[in-house]
């Protein structure tokens, strides 16, 4: 087959990141590719060889696979392989073999850098390095659609204005729009009823279209803050209608500007530490979702989010604590309040249930024991009043079972690490994320470097933990596509939590072990471990980039979700993604299925 020019640049042109480069650019670009025929079974590249160039599949299909032999995908037309050693050191992370008749197209490796050098597309498509974001929300950064009141208060023109009024009454809301089948007609408020209702002295059936003011100034969804606190500014006005294509989709008030700048997870603390009871703190925990969407809004990274998230989580448990020993009278004995799972590694996002338990101190007697358990009680009720509701798993300090002395603990640990059953692997894995919230410390510090060193030092129960990592594996499908749930209430979505946050938990839990770290946040942990030489940095820097990809696209997913008053899951399908972001999230897994090919065959990382 012999392919000219013309027909290499309408081939690319549909491809990102081709598409959106310059045509007398493209053109350029596409001159330097050269045209390989492969035949079946023949090997394009071997692992860890110097790589000619970037491939880009024109016809038939690439199998890749790992450093162990594993297949991690199988491409096709359109699909390009071979960046990630490129950008490395230009040696190739994995092996590529055709599988069928194949052409491949070739950009010359200086070709390459040059192109990511001076072509911003080009640089952005394949670049996956971290880029640093905004560490604070504010009004510049924040789009309306984040700020608005979704579903507005609405009458036809001809509602009269007394019925208006008690509309509004009802609502609890300054503003009522009036719109005809979605399409607004003008905006009435307040200060419209008192002063030209009962300041003309109107009568009360007068229609709302006499009264109101009609083409009112809107903002679309796209717009920013700053632009509604201009416009509110400029033309003195407190109700901003927000229009899409013509529809009436929602409004900003003053109160939602100040509602914004008040949201912060200071805020949230402030008030919770504060509160006399659990259902005060629970006005201050349904808030939760809003500061998410804002703090994503904001740009904030997303360890800083579910950092944030967590702090609030934790001030809502020792405030709890503190109110059960108000009621119940000082601990017979020192105690200490833990918590794990997300909240444990300080991970929490808009969905949470909990997972916690009590450390009791030596000295506690049977006859003591009653009063912990109206602790736990106490704390764990509260805890689901406020939204992180109960463990399905009975993971909580009500269950007697995690209610315990040290000594019992030290036991618990002690069997889990000389017998790894499949229970105790999976107890295991729950009690190392373990972060004290409230009471004494020193119950725990001694315990958790002595179990560290124990488990670290068992071969086998290391070996029965990494084979207990792998049992969560990214939603990757063989076609360059993703592997979807195939029914039920999620069918054709992807699960971003247990597909996708939780085997890089599941890994750098793991490497903790390995390198007995005691950190427990995943990020911590896989640096950490990159210091500690568990992690070549290479690998590591692999493996934080993928995570902090699929941990962004998951929390952006929910603060979506909040914006347009969904509860939040972590249940995305990927036709709500861009082709940019399909491809680079379904790179983010390969990175992450080959780091548990690796750990799988005894090795820590890709080097």
């Amino acid at each position: 087959m012999t392919l000219n020019t013309p027909a290499l640049v309408q081939f690319l042109s549909a491809i990102h990141p081709y598409d959106s480069i310059e045509p007398t650019v493209l053109q350029k670009l596409t001159a330097a590719f050269e045209v390989r025929h492969v035949t079946a079974g023949s090997e394009i590249y071997a692992l860890e060889a110097p790589l000619d160039g970037l491939f880009v599949v024109y016809e038939g299909d690439v199998e890749i696979r790992d450093e162990h032999g594993v297949s991690i995908s199988l491409l096709g037309p359109r699909n390009s392989f071979g960046e990630r050693g490129l950008l490395r050191d230009g040696a190739s992370l994995t092996s590529a073999r055709a599988v069928s008749d194949a052409t491949v197209l070739v950009l010359p490796a200086e070709r390459f850098h040059q192109a990511m050098n001076e072509d911003p597309a080009f640089r952005r498509f394949f670049n996956r390095s971290r880029v640093e974001r905004p560490k604070t929300a504010s009004l510049a950064t924040t789009r309306v659609e984040t700020l608005m009141a979704r579903a507005p208060l609405t009458c036809t023109p001809q509602t009269d204005v007394q019925v208006a009024a008690r509309l509004m009454r009802e609502a609890r809301v300054s503003s009522i729009c009036v719109a005809d089948d979605d399409a607004l007609k003008g905006i009435a408020t307040i200060r419209d009823l008192s002063g030209k209702v009962v300041g003309d002295g109107l009568p009360f059936d007068t229609p709302i279209a006499q009264i109101m003011t009609a083409d009112p100034v809107t903002l679309p969804p796209s717009a920013i803050g700053s632009d509604v606190l201009h416009l509110m500014m400029e033309r003195r006005i407190g109700h901003i209608p927000v229009c899409q294509a013509g529809r009436l989709v929602g409004i900003v008030t003053q109160t939602d500007l100040t509602r914004f700048q008040a949201v912060s997870s200071a805020e949230l603390v402030s008030e919770i530490a504060h509160s006399d009871s659990a259902q005060e703190m629970a006005q201050v925990t349904k808030r939760i979702p809003q500061l998410l969407a804002q703090l994503v809004a904001g740009g904030n990274r997303h360890e800083v989010i579910t950092r944030l998230i967590t702090d609030v989580a934790d001030t809502a448990t020792r405030r709890l604590l503190a109110l059960a020993e108000a009621k119940l009278g000082p601990a017979p004995v020192p105690y200490l309040w833990l918590a794990c799972g997300s909240q444990g590694r300080q991970e929490q996002t808009g969905v949470s249930d909990q997972d916690n338990c009590l450390f009791l101190d030596d000295s506690v007697t049977d006859a003591e024991m009653p009063y912990f358990e109206a602790l736990a009680r106490f704390v764990c009720d509260g805890l689901n009043a406020c939204g992180y509701v109960y463990c399905p798993g009975d993971m909580m300090a009500t269950n007697p079972r995690w209610r315990q002395p040290v000594r019992v603990w030290r036991d618990y640990f002690a069997g889990w690490i000389k017998t790894p059953s499949p229970e105790a692997q999976m107890l295991a894995s729950v009690m190392f994320d373990l972060r004290p919230i409230g009471g004494t410390t020193r119950l725990f510090e001694d315990l958790q470097t002595e179990t560290l060193k124990k488990a670290s030092a068992n071969s086998i129960f290391v070996a029965h933990m990494v084979s207990n990592s792998l049992k969560h594996t990214p939603p990757l499908g063989l076609l360059r596509g993703f592997a979807t749930i195939r029914s039920g209430e999620h069918k054709n979505q992807i699960d971003l939590k247990h597909n996708g946050v939780v085997p890089v938990v599941d890994l750098g839990r793991v490497y903790a072990l390995q390198g007995k770290l005691t950190a427990v946040n995943t990020a911590a942990r896989i640096e950490a471990a990159i210091a500690a030489g568990v992690l070549s940095a290479s690998g590591g820097q692999d493996l934080r980039d993928a995570y902090d990809l699929i941990a962004e696209t998951r929390l952006e997913h929910q603060a979506a979700q909040v914006r347009s008053g969904i509860m939040p899951d972590n249940f995305l399908s990927p036709t709500d993604l861009s082709d940019f972001e399909r491809s680079h999230l379904r790179d983010a897994f390969v990175v992450i299925k080959s780091l548990q090919s690796a750990v799988g065959h005894g090795r820590g990382m890709l080097s």
